[in-house]
C-alpha cells in the first residue's frame, strides 16, 4: 500500500453476518469501540458518531458503500472543538488534525473456512499526517477488542492514552 493508506488483517472466529452486525449495531460498537454510529447503511446515507451523548455530524461524514456481510465503508468523522475536549487532545493536535484532508475507512468481509478474514482500510490519509499515526496504533487496539468480543463475548478494556 501507499504511504496514503493503513490496512490491517485479522481473523475472527464469526460469520460475515454477526461481523456485520458488530460494525453498523450501535449497541454492539459502542461495547467495543465507545461509538454508536446513526446511519440507514446505504451508499450516501448521512452518518452520526454518538461517543457518549456527544454527537458529530456532517455533512461530508457519509456511508460510502455497504454490502451487509461483505463491505463497508465510509468517511471518517469531523473533527470539532467539543470531540478534540472531550478525548482530551491539546488545541495544537487539534487544530492539526482539522487541517488534514477528510479520509474514509473501508472493511472487507472474506468467508475463510470455519472464521472470518476481516481487512480494515484506512486510506486518503495525508502521508506524514498526525492521523496516520494516530490510526497506527487505534486500529489494531479496536479491532482486537472486537474480536475478543465476537469470539469471548467480552471486550478487552480501553487501552490507556
Amino acid at each position: 500500500m501507499d504511504s496514503h493508506t493503513f490496512v490491517y488483517t485479522t481473523y475472527i472466529r464469526t460469520t460475515p453476518d454477526e461481523l456485520w452486525k458488530a460494525l453498523t449495531d450501535p449497541a454492539f460498537t459502542r461495547r467495543y469501540w465507545g461509538v454508536a454510529f446513526e446511519s440507514e447503511w446505504t451508499p450516501g446515507a448521512p452518518m452520526a458518531w454518538d461517543e457518549n451523548g456527544r454527537r458529530t455530524v456532517d455533512p461530508e461524514q457519509i456511508v460510502l458503500d455497504a454490502e451487509p456481510g461483505r463491505l463497508l465503508s465510509y468517511t471518517w468523522h469531523t473533527f470539532t472543538r467539543d470531540w478534540a475536549e472531550a478525548v482530551r487532545l491539546g488545541q495544537d493536535v487539534y487544530e492539526r488534525l482539522a487541517r488534514e484532508p477528510r479520509s474514509k475507512v473501508t472493511f472487507l468481509i472474506e468467508p475463510s473456512g470455519d472464521t472470518v478474514k476481516l481487512t480494515v482500510t484506512h486510506g486518503d490519509l495525508e502521508p506524514d499526517g498526525l492521523m496516520k499515526g494516530m490510526i497506527g496504533e487505534g486500529w489494531p487496539a479496536l479491532i482486537s477488542s472486537l474480536k475478543s468480543l465476537l469470539e469471548t463475548g467480552e471486550e478487552l478494556p480501553e487501552p490507556p492514552r
